[in-house]
């Protein structure tokens, strides 16, 4: 079948010697999935979309370029004058730290006091101000303490609003949805991937059915807290999807199916990634691709390809539930002697 996208220029150029980190975001590869499929006897091709190859790591690193280079665009921030806030569970304040000390930014984040460790750590590696919320009150809690704290910042403040702001479906629209394509040659049949903001789903789905109009697009959600699908908000351990509440960047009719995928699936699905694939990643990318093997397996799917999202590498897990024995036992080792 012929599309109108199949010329276009390849989407994963990058300058030999790059001016900025910024210009190195984006073009990120897909891998098949191998061992795995063939132990779950998966009957379609998946493959993996894998944004853990970013800089900073995380699929949020095209979402920080796009909320701070269209708000200059629109002349809303200037960088040493103007000061980010942010409420988010981590990867997007990272974007968003990282971007800004590249550009001049002051950044300041609120994020629930359940995120890991690392995430932390790393913000304030990059020159941000962590500000940690109740964690029982999720990210509707982060949202709530970053808008009293730009009421405080006399006009200086400005919240770039990830969930609501339009340029989060854009930069997936004109960058993840056509590199999936070139890098598919078209094959592509189903689209995966976890829902935090929605706007990665929603923008790569939206250009894939404008090239491909029978692509279908999955969403994944916790099984604890299927809003999505209906259900009531509840604490789950997929850190990055499942805010408890439908975002506005997810565009809802465009999704075909949404899959619930239980923290416990997600983390074991995570752990063996590592194990038996080498790739290292983190709770979110295992429910996606527990959502791509479900999908896989369906006899209607023989030969199909299936393209599952790779939110985060896994590094930035290592004290949280996914890794907590190794943790410890890590943590417990001692020396061996040496005869």
């Amino acid at each position: 079948m012929s599309h109108q996208y199949d010329n276009f220029d390849n989407p994963l150029k990058r300058p030999k010697i790059a001016n900025s980190i910024v210009d190195l975001i984006g073009g990120t590869p897909i891998v098949r999935l191998g061992r795995i499929a063939k132990e779950n006897k998966v009957v379609a091709n998946i493959l993996l979309k894998l944004e853990s190859f970013e800089p900073a790591s995380s699929v949020k690193d095209r979402l920080g370029k796009a909320l701070i280079e269209g708000a200059e665009e629109r002349g809303e921030i200037k960088p040493g004058e103007s000061i980010l806030v942010e409420p988010t569970s981590g990867n997007t304040g990272i974007a968003l730290a990282f971007i800004g000390a590249a550009k001049g930014y002051k950044v300041i984040l609120t994020m629930p006091a359940s995120m890991s460790l690392e995430r932390r750590v790393m913000l304030k590696a990059l020159g941000a101000t962590v500000i940690l919320t109740p964690a029982d009150r999720g990210m509707k809690g982060a949202i709530a303490k970053a808008e009293e704290i730009v009421k405080g910042l006399d006009g200086k403040g400005i919240i770039l609003s990830q969930f609501d702001n339009p340029d989060n479906q854009k930069i997936h629209r004109e960058t993840t949805g056509p590199e999936i394509w070139y890098q598919t040659d078209g094959t592509i049949d189903y689209l995966v991937g976890g829902v935090g903001t929605g706007g990665t789903i929603s923008g790569s789905g939206q250009f894939l059915k404008t090239v491909k109009p029978e692509v279908k697009v999955i969403a994944v959600e916790p099984s604890e807290s299927p809003v999505i699908s209906g259900g009531t908000p509840g604490p789950h351990k997929i850190q990055g999807i499942g805010a408890g509440f439908i975002p506005k960047n997810l565009d809802v009719p465009i999704l075909d199916e949404t899959i619930k995928i239980s923290s416990d699936v997600a983390i074991i699905t995570a752990r063996k990634l590592a194990i038996e694939e080498g790739i290292f990643v983190g709770i979110s990318s295992g429910a996606a691709v527990a959502a791509a093997i479900e999908i896989g397996k369906r006899p209607e799917n023989v030969g199909k390809t299936i393209v599952a999202i790779i939110p985060s590498f896994g590094e930035r897990y290592l004290s949280t539930v996914l890794f907590a024995d190794l943790h410890a036992e890590a943590s417990a080792q001692q020396p061996e002697p040496i005869l």
